[in-house]
């Protein structure tokens, strides 16, 4: 069955304290040269049949009104994931 990626972020004037406190933490643990980190959510939709525009364009009608909040956040990214088979 095809799968949908829906990827979500905070806008950017939105103050992201996951982000921040990864960001943080990352020198701490070894890594450096990360100059910041904003943490969004990943939705991976399975839908029936083949994926037409349709299907597409309720996908992101739903990523715009339920999977994210959009007064604080926007969608970023709504697309087919290639099958691994």
């Amino acid at each position: 069955m095809p799968r949908i990626v829906v990827e979500v972020m905070p806008k950017p004037e939105i103050l992201d304290p996951q982000g921040k406190a990864v960001n943080g933490a990352l020198p701490r643990l070894g890594f450096s040269g990360i100059t910041g980190v904003r943490q969004g959510k990943r939705f991976e939709l399975t839908v029936e049949g083949p994926v037409t525009e349709e299907v597409l364009a309720d996908v992101r009608r739903a990523a715009e009104t339920v999977l994210s909040n959009p007064v604080i956040e926007d969608v970023v990214r709504v697309e087919v994931e290639e099958s691994a088979a």
